[in-house]
């Protein structure tokens, strides 16, 4: 048999396994397999380039921005409600209502997936909602440069700003996996590189913008960025290969498997865990004396370091098994925690260093991979309901987890002096404990499935 034959067959194999799995779970929805054969749509090379562009691409416009957030939340407690601020003096201190603005932006960006998978599932040409939401991402920018309250800051560069993001995430990521079979880790961790590069870009190139032509103008230069970068992809979204209209709600009996459970505890941790280091990354350089552009530096450095390590961890997981990879990565972005940002608080710059880059290359396994284990662990004809609550339950813990840590720093004043180190003390304590509490969830979701499979492998 010729090599393309026998990738076809392969291929053919695994797609058919995995969607008699789904149809024993819903015997009632039981399809002969000569009928499940046509309801994939074939697979060219030039719709795998798009789909791999595509995505990536919305990838950097969307995660990328929000793990630049940083940056601006620095430059909003340090302006102290001056001549060109958008906020009040007394606003500007309550730190945890200032993070709330990124976090709600990012949090939604997932979460929506609760009204958006449903509006997908109804949608004859998804292009309809990623173009809404491009536009719906740039008013949001151009209505927050002229704010001058922090709700008003909330309602634009938070929601209006969160909604469209997820209306432009989700009709293009929730595709791409189909798209890919046996090299699926690969093509899902570039795809996903793109929110490092994004931030790589994107927080130096705020930064640099806020301090040349200020908060307003910077806002409503991206509203423009945005557009030119987010129409484009809504264009080019790609329809699902399923000719089948896929569930947008959990199957009940799905859901009451501990796997399924275990797996949405590890998402909420887990994003509730991620975003804490890279909002207070800026805002802790400073406090160790290094400038405010110096700051946005690390967290371009830290995102760069990451777009590699999502591209890595991709094709170590096709190698060493995507869900054994999964662990080692929240594991090791826990252990970082606690053993390179906790010893920094002695004023040690080189530990503080050691940590960005350590905690760039371990955070990005999860994001790159959790996608590919849900297919792995419910199927992929699961995969748009299952993947859909992941999310949502992801946009929830980001919502939390910033704004807590910011609770915990409690309210100081703008000047950078009276913030000492030990201050971060307890933050660091929460961050590390919700990345280890996602460590025990991935690794219990790993037991779990093996045990419903009735087979342990060591390589999954």
């Amino acid at each position: 048999m010729c090599p393309i034959m026998a990738d076809s067959a392969i291929q053919r194999q695994y797609t058919l396994s995995n969607i008699r799995e789904d149809y024993v779970e819903a015997p009632e929805d039981e399809a002969p397999l000569d009928s499940v054969e046509q309801e994939l749509l074939p697979i060219t090379r030039k719709r795998q380039i798009i789909v791999l562009f595509s995505s990536f691409m919305t990838a950097f416009q969307t995660i990328g921005i929000n793990q630049s957030y940083g940056v601006f939340q620095g430059y909003y407690i340090a302006s102290n409600g001056g001549p060109d601020a958008v906020i009040t003096a007394k606003q500007a201190q309550n730190k945890a209502l200032v993070a709330f603005v990124g976090t709600l932006g990012a949090g939604l960006t997932w979460a929506g997936s609760i009204f958006v998978n449903p509006l997908m599932a109804r949608s004859k040409d998804l292009r309809q909602i990623t173009l809404t939401g491009a536009a719906l991402m740039s008013l949001g920018y151009g209505l927050a440069g002229s704010c001058s309250q922090i709700w008003q800051l909330i309602l634009c560069q938070g929601f209006l700003y969160g909604i469209g993001s997820s209306m432009l995430y989700f009709p293009i990521l929730s595709v791409a996996p189909e798209y890919f079979d046996s090299r699926r880790g690969a093509a899902m961790g570039f795809i996903l590189s793109g929110a490092g590069v994004g931030g790589l870009v994107m927080a130096p190139v705020i930064r640099v913008l806020l301090d040349h032509i200020g908060i307003r103008w910077t806002l409503r230069a991206l509203c423009f960025i945005n557009l030119a970068i987010a129409l484009p992809i809504g264009l080019s979204a790609s329809p699902s290969r399923s000719s089948r209209q896929r569930p947008s709600l959990v199957n009940i009996s799905l859901a009451k498997k501990p796997a399924f459970t275990l797996q949405a505890l590890a998402a909420l941790l887990q994003a509730s865990g991620n975003f804490v280091p890279l909002n207070f990354l800026p805002e802790f350089s400073t406090a160790l004396g290094y400038t405010a552009g110096f700051g946005a530096a690390l967290l371009a450095l830290s995102n760069g370091v990451n777009t590699a390590s999502r591209i890595a961890m991709g094709f170590t997981a096709d190698k060493a098994g995507r869900q054994n990879t999964l662990v080692l990565s929240v594991l090791g972005s826990a252990v970082s925690v606690f053993a390179f940002w906790m010893s920094s608080l002695d004023g040690s710059k080189a530990l503080w260093i050691t940590f960005v880059v350590a905690y760039g290359i371990l955070a990005g396994g999860y994001n790159a991979l959790f996608p590919t284990t849900i297919t792995e662990v419910f199927g992929i004809q699961a995969y748009a309901s299952v993947n859909g609550f992941i999310y949502f339950v992801r946009g929830l813990g980001a919502f939390f987890g910033t704004p807590v840590g910011g609770i915990i720093m409690g309210s100081h004043g703008s000047n950078s002096s009276v913030i000492t180190l030990k201050d971060y003390r307890k933050l660091i304590w929460y961050d590390g404990a919700l990345l280890l509490g996602s460590s025990l969830c991935v690794m219990a979701v790993r037991g779990f499935d093996a045990y419903e499979k009735k087979h342990w492998r060591w390589k999954a």
